[in-house]
């Protein structure tokens, strides 16, 4: 049987992924406690994203974490970076 080589790679990028949802997180949190100059409906949909993509994160759903948590980036005006 040959190894599985083809598969590192994935394993490094689902990891990068995992550590990747807790910085996002942060940027929108102290962006959140700056008190963003954004309407009450973007803010509500930005806390509602927030929490759905640490509850994705938390269930192991890494790559639609990062997604949910670039769109309360965006409406916070947050770089992608």
């Amino acid at each position: 049987m040959k190894p599985a080589y083809w598969l590192i790679p994935l394993l490094f990028s689902a990891n990068a992924l995992a550590f990747h949802c807790p910085a996002d997180m942060k940027q929108i949190d102290d962006a959140l406690a700056t008190g963003p100059a954004i309407s009450a409906e973007q803010l509500a949909e930005v806390k509602t994203l927030r929490a759905e993509g640490e509850a994705l994160h938390q269930a192991g759903r890494h790559q639609e974490s990062v997604d949910t948590l670039a769109k309360a980036k965006a409406l916070l005006g947050i770089d992608k970076t």
